[in-house]
């Protein structure tokens, strides 16, 4: 049996099994001859690479990814300082006594009304892209949370207690995962789902469970992301006609990541069906829009058709992607609720070598959402395509955004 050990040995494999040459694979992905040679070398590529390579071996893409040991690769401890303070709040170091945050110390009794009116107003913070506010915030608001469940332990508010701890935690996993700090964002995750789970908050579960997904995905555990959203949102299906804005929305932005996962997954039908489910939530929503900042965010039928649109970039067919897009009414100006959509429009003119249209896109998002898109992996590789692409040298201006981007 076939031990694989990395990326590039599995790849090396299934490619000499069904008798193919590192050109004639990276021509049936269309890819350059020089991007099979390089993973196989034991390099590193980008999902959407490793996924038009699984399509053209007809296999999942989860068996590509790299399996190899952590060592093999040198890291820097820059964010453990970086992060120290949010790593103390949600890992902290445990003695016989308990974590050593809260040994030993003398706090007055928690206000659970003056902490929500804190999470509040710190899923606006994140909102609007005030990162440096969500970072200040949050690691006293998980030290008061951890001592809010430490005082009601068995009191009558408890639950709320632990519900208020659970969604203090997704909010700080979604930060981790937009800055890529994915170990301690599964940590804060994992706990706000356990939270959710003890205070019987199925919609904290589900929204943990979300917010797991998208960092399940951007670490390419795909298999993972598309069964933890199928089970969740299988165990929380509300009833169509009964159910509230914020049902709908959790249930639906489940399927969607799900669809997500499986697209990326090599699994077109189930995407497919994922998204087929998903629609039905947006449709009983109508023209309304389910909203919760706290955890995951906005959903409604453009949700849907947004991810539909997402999966054909992931079957590399961009002609099509621009042709749903070209459906879709505008975004009004300076709306986040969208933006990663305009991501993917700015890929599909990249990769139809159209790069005035996806540089243009790129400029607009810098102007208007700057701090959001500097967090944006796919925007340094939209603006690296593009800029191949170009027969023209770049202006001074986009010159400018390859800098801001890191792209050059």
């Amino acid at each position: 049996m076939h031990d694989e050990s990395s990326a590039g040995d599995q790849l090396r494999y299934l490619r000499r099994s069904r008798g193919l040459t590192q050109e004639s694979l990276a021509e049936r992905a269309g890819l350059r001859p020089g991007v099979v040679k390089k993973i196989e070398g034991g390099g590193n590529a980008r999902i959407e690479t490793y996924h038009a390579l699984a399509r053209a071996l007809d296999v999942r893409t989860s068996r590509l990814f790299d399996s190899g040991p952590p060592h093999r690769d040198r890291r820097g401890d820059e964010d453990n300082l970086v992060l120290m303070p949010l790593r103390q709040a949600i890992a902290p170091a445990v003695g016989a006594a308990g974590p050593l945050a809260t040994c030993g110390t003398v706090e007055p009794d928690p206000d659970l009304a003056q902490m929500r009116r804190t999470s509040d107003a710190l899923a606006d913070s994140y909102h609007r892209d005030d990162y440096a506010t969500v970072a200040e915030v949050l690691p006293p608001l998980i030290h008061s949370a951890h001592l809010a469940v430490r005082h009601f332990d068995g009191g009558t508010d408890r639950a709320e207690a632990l519900r208020l701890r659970g969604r203090v935690l997704q909010m700080a996993g979604r930060y981790l995962v937009q800055v890529r700090a994915y170990d301690l964002a599964q940590t804060a995750l994992r706990h706000a789902v356990e939270d959710a789970a003890a205070a019987g908050d199925q919609a904290g579960v589900a929204a943990a469970v979300y917010q797991q997904g998208w960092l399940l995905i951007r670490q390419g555990r795909l298999d993972e992301a598309e069964r933890v959203s199928v089970v969740t949102a299988d165990g929380s299906e509300p009833r169509i006609s009964r159910a509230s804005r914020a049902a709908l929305g959790a249930w639906g932005k489940l399927l969607v990541h799900a669809s997500s996962a499986a697209a990326r997954n090599n699994r077109p039908a189930e995407a497919r069906e994922m998204l087929r489910l998903a629609r039905t939530a947006g449709v009983a929503l109508g023209n309304a829009t389910a909203v919760d900042n706290g955890s995951w965010g906005r959903f409604d039928w453009r949700t849907v058709a947004y991810q539909a649109i997402e999966n054909q970039m992931v079957a590399q067919r961009p002609t099509r992607a621009l042709a749903l897009a070209a459906r879709m009414p505008p975004l009004p100006k300076g709306q986040t609720f969208g933006r990663r959509h305009l991501l993917d429009v700015a890929q599909a003119h990249a990769m139809l070598r159209q790069s005035d249209d996806a540089l243009g896109i790129l400029a607009s998002l810098r102007s208007e959402t700057p701090e959001w898109l500097r967090h944006q992996r796919l925007a340094a590789d939209v603006f690296r395509d593009a800029r191949r692409a170009r027969r023209r040298a770049l202006s001074r201006e986009q010159r400018a955004l390859g800098d801001f981007l890191g792209a050059h």
